[in-house]
């Protein structure tokens, strides 16, 4: 029996381990080892199907982040939504308007540039919009109406039904012509 039980004098019972048990369950490795091996262990896809991208909150996907056009295009696939359409529309403006656009997925948003490390323009998804971030913003003409904390960006928040994409394809081409943000 690995457990016996006693009666103390104030009626409540004391279980107490046997000292095999207590002594297996002290050792600080076997509690380590148990927890590693669970955590070595991929998560299985339910019912044979394919892993879906974990959205984080406010609806954003969360992608590995990577280099060039594959990373970029799981995160469109993966935006929930009408904001899937919108995503896959700003990507295309993104490639008609700027030759030979570079992109990649970093902190979980995609990233538009030039040159190699040197960004203008990145999106990233809320529960009721689209914000995209241009890294030189108070360059462009017109100004973008959604101001940062850091002096040179601006924001343009995107809400269903309602993309100016003349507008939009004109600041990127803006975008792109300007110093790159190094991140």
């Amino acid at each position: 029996m690995a457990r016996q039980g006693r009666v103390t004098n104030g009626g409540s019972r004391v279980v107490r381990k046997s000292r095999k048990v207590a002594k297996k369950s002290a050792s600080p490795r076997a509690g380590a080892k148990a927890r590693a091996s669970r955590k070595a262990e991929p998560k299985k896809p339910r019912s044979g199907k394919a892993a879906q991208p974990v959205l984080l909150s406010g609806g954003n996907p969360q992608i590995p982040k990577g280099e060039g056009d594959a990373p970029v295009q799981a995160y469109i696939a993966a935006m929930p939504g009408w904001k899937r359409e919108i995503g896959q529309r700003i990507d295309a403006l993104v490639e008609r308007n700027v030759p030979g656009v570079r992109k990649a997925v970093k902190w979980n948003s995609p990233f538009y540039g030039v040159e190699e490390r040197h960004w203008f323009a990145s999106f990233h998804c809320f529960n009721k919009y689209i914000k995209v971030t241009f890294f030189r913003g108070t360059s462009l003409n017109p100004v973008p109406a959604g101001e940062s904390r850091h002096p040179e960006v601006r924001y343009l928040d995107i809400y269903e039904g309602q993309l100016d994409e003349a507008q939009l394809a004109d600041w990127l081409r803006q975008a792109s012509r300007l110093p790159g943000e190094k991140l």
